[in-house]
């Protein structure tokens, strides 16, 4: 306990629990047409396919929007960007609330909803911003806990839908926004980190790197996996075991649960095992439960335990790769890891899209499952091969920090 008062102390405390309160509320909002699909769906009578697609747009716009408002964060702050999504995302609600009224509208409404899911680069940077190098992992780590929003989602608008029907909860959406709104104007404060003021160029540059694009890859699976499988769920609960809508939120949020609580677990593991050791691991048991999984479709029990390992899996691994972040780009790691999210969110897109094809042409939802359980070993190799360069220039056998860098890298050269 004394370590995390020490942690606490070394930074500003109020800026991080303010940045978690807002990507919790924003992750809750974010997939919030997932939450209430089996509700949406009945509403609309929406084909299988329809609702993939419904589920889809709200992650890709999410994870598109996420460079273009760090961008403005290098305008006016972090701060003042986090109080301009808000209220962006206050009137996106409100949208829901008073003109939603056919399916175009709910495309249209899934990517207003990608409002919400473009917090995480400027989250993570806002909340990491005022603690040392030492402790920006754990720092970031507690920042991205609050995709713990997606459980509460999960668990929450199903029953107020039930209560005042499925548009009113956007309007309930919109007052509850007002609440990280007010925790952030009072007690935040815009951090001084070099971060803060890289160009246009820093902000992109991984891309320009092989090792970019495999970080990238590698959190299209574990975040990506998060946040899609969180938004198919309910549906699939709802669809195949015939559970009534409130259980179907009840049953995702005991995943959604587990993979946000693992985050944290998953980066202090890393800081010991290894964070390449980790999501060896971590891509393993995610590709053998979704293989599970998609023989599992007659029975809930074993459908819902083997989600929950997934989720799990998913969780720890997201922690994992951002405990390697920091490692290899030192100087830059909230720019990076920002791009890497952005990136690497998209993959979460694929999972309903490719689930409600499934569904539609091929008879169930069990080639969903094999795909993306296929992506997963794919991107462990990729991972295995890289990480024998990686073991040779900035972290240790296993994915471990170094003691001391090799002479001249990273800090100054690039792979």
């Amino acid at each position: 306990m004394s370590g995390f008062q020490s942690f606490l102390k070394a930074g500003h405390a109020p800026t991080l629990f303010a940045a978690f309160l807002y990507f919790a509320f924003s992750c809750a909002i974010w997939v919030l047409n997932g939450a209430m699909a089996p509700f949406i769906s009945e509403a609309y009578h929406l084909t299988a396919s329809q609702k993939g697609l419904m589920l889809a747009i709200p992650i890709f716009a999410g994870a598109l929007m996420r460079f273009p408002l760090g961008i403005l964060a290098q305008y006016i702050g972090r701060k003042p960007a986090t109080l301009v999504e808000m209220g962006l995302i206050a009137v996106a609600m409100l949208f829901g609330l008073f003109f939603v009224n056919s399916f175009n509208d709910l495309l249209a409404m899934g990517v207003l909803l990608g409002i919400a899911g473009a917090s995480f680069g400027v989250a993570l940077s806002l909340g990491s911003g005022s603690f040392p190098p030492q402790h920006k992992g754990l720092a970031m780590g507690l920042v991205g806990a609050g995709n713990v929003g997606t459980a509460v989602s999960v668990l929450v608008a199903p029953p107020l839908a039930n209560w005042l029907g499925w548009q009113a909860v956007y309007g309930v959406a919109a007052c509850a926004i007002l609440i990280p709104m007010a925790v952030m104007v009072m007690f935040a404060k815009e951090p001084d980190d070099v971060d803060a003021h890289a160009t246009f160029r820093e902000h992109i540059a991984c891309l320009f790197e092989k090792d970019g694009w495999v970080f990238s890859l590698i959190y299209s699976i574990t975040f990506g996996g998060f946040i899609g499988l969180t938004t198919f769920l309910p549906s699939y609960y709802f669809d195949q075991f015939g559970v009534s809508k409130v259980q179907a939120g009840q049953l995702t949020m005991l995943a959604a649960f587990m993979g946000a609580a693992l985050r944290v677990a998953g980066g202090w593991i890393s800081d010991r095992w290894g964070g390449v050791n980790t999501l060896t691991l971590v891509l393993l048991v995610v590709s053998v439960s979704l293989f599970a999984c998609s023989f599992a479709t007659g029975s809930l029990v074993a459908t819902t335990l083997l989600v929950m390992l997934c989720f799990a899996a998913l969780g720890a691994g997201n922690g994992a790769l951002f405990q390697l972040v920091p490692l290899r780009w030192p100087t830059t790691t909230a720019v990076a890891g920002s791009m890497i999210g952005e990136i690497g969110a998209l993959g979460g897109g694929l999972v309903p899209f490719s689930m409600g094809l499934s569904a539609q042409h091929l008879g169930g939802y069990r080639w969903g499952f094999v795909l993306f359980a296929v992506l997963s070993l794919v991107v462990l190799g990729v991972m295995r091969y890289m990480q024998i360069r990686w073991t040779r220039t900035w972290a240790e056998k296993g994915g471990r920090a170094r003691v001391h860098a090799p002479r001249g890298y990273p800090e100054g050269r690039r792979a």
